[in-house]
């Protein structure tokens, strides 16, 4: 199981909003329908910290301030290997797939929709990504924050698996 991730405090951060959609939602009642919008933000500092907030309200703009202060609360930092990141992933959130590969210095932001708008928050600027599966904005935008969420440090990772090297006169005695 994952440990979970220490808040990171965004007033530290120069973040910036990106709208991804707005969809006016509907409730029936009895005297006829209730309209609301709801709205899909995502807020990053381009160098590995984003956020991911959605939020309903009576009018568009509330619903996009609401949005962006949720995404604030939802902030992760991403391992970044240069301007790409460090190993390729596939995750699955719902019925949305995502995949993510590492690119060369050059390549650009080779995505669509909510996963490109997710990866330019957060400061990749090199990497190929794929949406499979279902193409609902807030389940790609959410599969495309667990991969972020999911990716390792090489370094760290390193560290963990090599036992320290034992030299030396140490290694006499065993």
């Amino acid at each position: 199981m994952k440990q979970p991730l220490s808040r990171i405090d965004a007033t530290e951060l120069n973040l910036n909003d990106k709208l991804i959609s707005v969809n006016r939602v509907a409730k029936v009642m009895k005297g006829g329908k209730r309209l609301r919008f709801s709205a899909l933000v995502v807020t990053g500092d381009g160098a590995g910290h984003v956020g991911l907030g959605i939020a309903k309200a009576n009018e568009v703009p509330a619903a996009i301030s609401k949005g962006g202060a949720q995404a604030r609360k939802s902030l992760i930092k991403v391992p970044l290997a240069g301007s790409t990141i460090p190993h390729g992933i596939t995750v699955h959130f719902g019925a949305a797939t995502v995949m993510l590969k590492p690119a060369v210095p050059g390549t650009g932001v080779i995505a669509g929709g909510s996963v490109r708008a997710v990866l330019e928050a957060c400061g990749v600027r090199d990497i190929l990504a794929k949406s499979l599966g279902n193409s609902n904005h807030i389940n790609v935008a959410r599969a495309t924050m667990l991969a972020l969420s999911e990716l390792k440090n090489p370094k760290e990772e390193l560290a963990k698996r090599h036992a320290p090297v034992v030299t030396g006169e140490a290694a006499a005695h065993e």
